[in-house]
């Protein structure tokens, strides 16, 4: 745990197939793009002020690694997990990808003190949304 002022960031570069589609996707699920780092094979979806989502055309993302490109739909190569402000917030933010052409992924995960679903994006990455019991987590 650091204990300076620094906030590190994270970027969480995604390959996607259509990028029309996917950054249509995350800014109808609330999110904003950076156009400073968006283009024809880039878009920076900003999910908060540390944390953003590149979503990058298969293409561009071949660019940056030697390994294969591993296809969501079928193959999981990643979990991502975002915080929410309540088991409604939860709710909220997985309906509304399921209503945008996400699919359900796994089971709701309800332990009382901790709250959680998970959606698959247009690309098959798999967006978990947990919430936690603030007093839980305190102590």
């Amino acid at each position: 745990m650091t204990t300076s002022a620094y906030q590190q960031m994270i970027f969480v570069n995604l390959p996607v197939n259509d990028l029309a589609a996917s950054k249509k996707f995350f800014t109808d699920l609330g999110y904003t793009l950076n156009p400073q780092f968006s283009d024809d094979n880039a878009a920076s979806v900003v999910i908060s002020d540390t944390i953003v989502a590149m979503l990058l055309t298969r293409p561009f993302y071949a660019t940056f690694t030697k390994k294969e490109i591993a296809d969501a739909t079928t193959t999981s190569e990643v979990l991502i997990a975002l915080s929410a402000q309540s088991r409604e917030k939860v709710d909220e933010l997985v309906d509304r990808a399921l209503a945008l052409g996400g699919s359900p992924s796994g089971d709701t995960q309800d332990m009382g003190f901790m709250y959680g679903r998970s959606f698959d994006d247009l690309d098959g990455h798999t967006w978990e949304v947990i919430w936690m019991d603030p007093a839980t987590v305190e102590g």
